[in-house]
């Protein structure tokens, strides 16, 4: 099987070198530093679960050079599926299937849009995880899970392909039967998690540690609880509790991936994350203050102004 990582940051560079360092035929997509790193001195991972270097790394900033793949691990910004969609297309034959790995709950109907909803599957990545540098990714935990699926199906032979490719590599992996609630329940936790974290400047665990703060990240994640049962989105009844215990098993220092983004002067998924809880919101008639607020208060920093003193 050929896989693409469109996007090989910190979370498509670990479960892609993770497939590639197991032998499998893996490209990455990548730009800046990042690419040109890898290419000269490959891709060296760092993690509790075990270090590994690959050298040489097929990646490149053309997905032309690497033609129709079997699937692609679309792991690109929120804020460039619609152009990395574009960029994408030569990669994309008649039977190619696309895995979304991306925060929130936008992408579904963007990358059906850029190449027809059989193409398009769902996925949620767990893990905490990071570039020091480029050509360097940090693994901060031991959490480093894929859970994928076709939308409005129990599995697929392209599924399976994935889920044998991820057992060979070691890596955990679930194939789900109902992956839009996953998408949500990952949503859950993270919109609220990184509106915490980016109004407060603080880590997970800070946030957690805090009592005022983690009773305003509870009352957050019932804000997308709530919107996404208004959806139709069938969630158990102890999702909050679920989350919130899995937002207390992550190890101490870590930070959600748009904090990092924050502190660096990047730009920031906001308005796919709280913008998006805030939005679906008000089409529903379901409160969300708090998330409206996070998305107010960060949407002038959503272009990287935070870097240019705007």
């Amino acid at each position: 099987m050929k896989i693409a990582v469109m996007g090989a940051g910190a979370i498509g560079a670990y479960f892609g070198g993770r497939m590639a360092d197991a032998g499998h035929d893996v490209s990455f997509v990548a730009r800046g530093d990042h690419l040109s790193t890898m290419k000269a001195n490959g891709l060296k991972v760092t993690s509790p679960l075990g270090d590994f270097d690959i050298n040489p790394v097929q990646a490149t900033d053309n997905p032309a050079d690497i033609g129709v793949v079997d699937l692609i691990l679309f792991m690109v910004k929120n804020y460039d599926t619609v152009a990395a969609a574009e960029q994408a297309r030569p990669m994309v034959g008649p039977d190619t299937g696309v895995v979304s790995f991306q925060n929130g709950v936008d992408a579904r109907d963007l990358l059906s849009a850029a190449f027809g909803a059989e193409h398009v599957m769902g996925g949620a990545a767990l893990i905490p995880a990071s570039v020091p540098a480029p050509g360097v990714i940090s693994h901060d935990g031991t959490i480093a899970k894929l859970v994928f699926g076709e939308f409005g199906e129990t599995t697929s032979p392209r599924a399976e392909a994935l889920a044998e490719a991820l057992a060979s590599s070691g890596i955990d992996h679930q194939i789900h039967p109902d992956i839009e609630a996953m998408l949500w329940i990952k949503f859950i936790f993270l919109a609220s998690m990184t509106a915490l974290n980016c109004m407060t400047r603080q880590t997970n665990d800070a946030v957690l540690g805090d009592p005022d703060i983690r009773a305003l990240y509870v009352d957050a994640m019932h804000e997308v609880a709530a919107v996404a049962k208004a959806q139709g989105v069938v969630l158990p009844d102890s999702i909050v509790d679920d989350q919130l215990a899995f937002s207390d098993s992550f190890p101490a220092g870590v930070k959600t991936s748009m904090l990092q983004d924050l502190e660096r002067g990047k730009r920031l998924e906001v308005a796919h994350l709280s913008g998006t809880v805030a939005r679906i919101g008000a089409e529903l008639g379901v409160p969300t203050p708090i998330h409206r607020t996070a998305f107010a208060i960060l949407k002038p920093f959503a272009d990287g102004a935070l870097a240019t003193g705007g």
